[in-house]
Parts: structure tokens; C-alpha cells; sequence
């Protein structure tokens, strides 16, 4: 019990990967059916209400009334570069560079939580945690950039400002995790993942009336297979993935659960075979084998 309590972050950041995993297996269909943005502001609006009900069982308020100013400002901030900026610009990155370079790019949101959190939380990472960091990353990134693609030829033309859209998106995770750690402050961890919640789904409401989505947002509303899909989606992704991510940083530095939580591309090997019966290559096996040990550095 001890040790379980001693790396009460690593685990929580260990569940966050898995419940990611689910939450890209559920989004994949949905995303192609009705786009990103939509399943973006529908998978954070159902969070809200998930998360509110939780809240409401657990501490008596179904919304942070009793967050304090810091906590409303920078839970806020962070939801917005994290959860809109982030994964706003991820995804139009997608379309000029390919997901795999995208993806392998946004291996760099790890070392970049390491160098926010030590700028802006004073954290450190010994040499036993820099090493588990760079096997992890190493062996994401030989398992993505092995991985065929549907419909996405492999080709080394580089556009820049794919690069630098991917590149937001890796900054964008990296510094919205410090600053989720930073305005937390000991509140509760589910809490602050509604006001990060509140905060993007604000964001994604300017970005859709600006682009004049919402008879999208409308026809997915009314299509029973992408709301099955979107609901759980959101229970695993932004309620408990989110919240656990919270609960993650609030215990261990943000490097190492940013680490530690980039390793879905890894844990999504073996469902996605068996779901989409996609082949898993002896170089996915490798990668997911070095991604493992690496993580097994932050648990010694």
C-alpha cells in the first residue's frame, strides 16, 4: 500500500492512458462522420454535465462555486491553450503533414511539460526519470512512425506550416498540464476539469460560430450511433481522463505524467487489431515493448 500511495501520480497517469485509448477508438468513427470540431464542443458539453453530476454526489455542487480566483484564471487558461488551442491546431495539422509526423511531433509535449514545469512549478527530473522519458519517446515514436495509415501515404515532403500547427498542438499539451498543475492549487481535481471544461467549450463555440458549424453540431445531435459514440467518448475522455490527469500532476511532477499519459498510440496497438483487424508489425511490438520499460523507469 505503501508504494501504491507512493506513486499515486504515475498510477492515475497510467489510468489516464488507458481511458484515452477508449476515447480514441470511441471518437475515430465519430470524428470522420460529423468532423473534429464537432466532436470536440459535444464531447466537452457532455463532461460537463458528467463531471457536475459526480461533483454534486461528492462535494455537494454540481458547479466550482467554491473555486477561488486563482483557481478560475489559470484552470481557464490552461483549458483553453490545452484542451482548444491544442487540439485545434493538431488537427489542421493533419491534413498537410500526415497524423504519424503529426503524432511523432507531438511526442515533443513531454519534455515540453519537463521544461514548463521546471520554469513555472520549479520541478526537476533526476537522471533515472530523463531516461524513462526518452525510452518512452523513443519508443512511441518508432511504433507511429511504423504504423500504416488509412488512406495516408508515407512521404517526406514537409510543410511548414504543418510542422508548426502539429508543433502548437505539442505546446499547447505540454504548457496546459503546467498550468492545470499551477491553478489547482489543492483544489479538487475534478472541479478544475470543469472549469477547464467551461473555459473549452467556450473556446470551441467562438472557433464553430466563426466558422459557421453549428448545423453540423445540430445534425449530430440527432444521430443516435455518433451521440452513443460521442457519450463515451466523453465519460472516459474529458470526465475521467481529464479529471485523472488533474489527480496525476497534483502528485508527481508534470513531466513524468505527461510522459507517462503519451503512451495511447502504444496501448491502442491491440485493440485497434482486434477491433479493426489492422496487422501490429514486429516494429509496433518493439516500440510498445521499449514504450513499456521506459515507463517502468518511474515506478523503480
Amino acid at each position: 500500500m505503501d508504494y501504491i500511495a507512493s506513486h499515486t501520480g504515475e498510477f492515475a497517469a497510467l489510468a489516464v492512458a488507458i481511458f484515452w485509448t477508449i476515447t480514441a477508438l470511441a471518437f475515430e468513427s465519430a470524428s470522420r462522420k460529423v468532423g473534429s470540431l464537432t466532436v470536440n464542443i459535444l464531447r466537452l458539453s457532455l463532461a460537463f454535465f458528467f463531471i457536475g453530476f459526480y461533483t454534486l454526489i461528492s462535494r455537494g455542487h454540481f458547479l466550482p462555486v467554491d473555486a477561488s480566483m486563482h483557481n478560475w484564471l489559470w484552470l481557464a487558461l490552461s483549458g483553453v491553450i490545452g484542451l482548444v488551442l491544442g487540439d485545434y491546431y493538431l488537427f489542421r495539422s493533419y491534413p498537410l503533414i500526415g497524423s504519424r509526423f503529426s503524432m511523432l511531433i507531438m511526442t515533443l509535449a513531454p519534455p515540453l511539460a519537463a521544461i514548463f514545469g521546471y520554469f513555472i512549478l520549479g520541478e526537476s527530473l533526476n537522471i533515472m526519470q530523463i531516461t524513462g522519458m526518452i525510452i518512452v519517446i523513443f519508443g512511441i515514436s518508432l511504433a507511429i512512425f511504423n504504423k500504416p495509415v488509412r488512406g495516408e501515404r508515407l512521404s517526406f515532403k514537409i510543410a511548414p506550416a504543418g510542422l508548426l500547427f502539429a508543433f502548437i498542438g505539442a505546446l499547447g499539451q505540454g504548457l496546459g498540464i503546467v498550468l492545470s498543475k499551477y491553478g489547482m492549487e489543492g483544489y479538487d481535481p475534478f472541479a478544475s476539469t470543469q472549469i477547464r471544461i467551461i473555459a473549452g467549450v467556450i473556446g470551441f463555440s467562438i472557433i464553430i460560430t466563426a466558422l459557421r458549424r453549428w448545423g453540423n453540431v445540430a445534425s449530430a445531435i440527432k444521430n443516435p450511433p455518433v451521440m452513443k459514440a460521442l457519450t463515451l467518448g466523453a465519460f472516459f475522455g474529458p470526465f475521467l481522463g481529464i479529471s485523472f490527469s488533474l489527480l496525476s500532476v497534483k502528485h508527481t511532477q508534470a513531466g513524468i505524467a505527461s510522459t507517462i499519459m503519451a503512451i495511447v498510440p502504444v496501448l491502442i496497438l491491440a485493440p485497434a487489431a482486434w477491433i479493426y483487424k489492422e496487422k501490429i508489425t514486429a516494429v509496433e511490438i518493439a516500440g510498445a515493448i521499449i514504450s513499456v520499460a521506459g515507463v517502468a523507469f518511474f515506478f523503480i
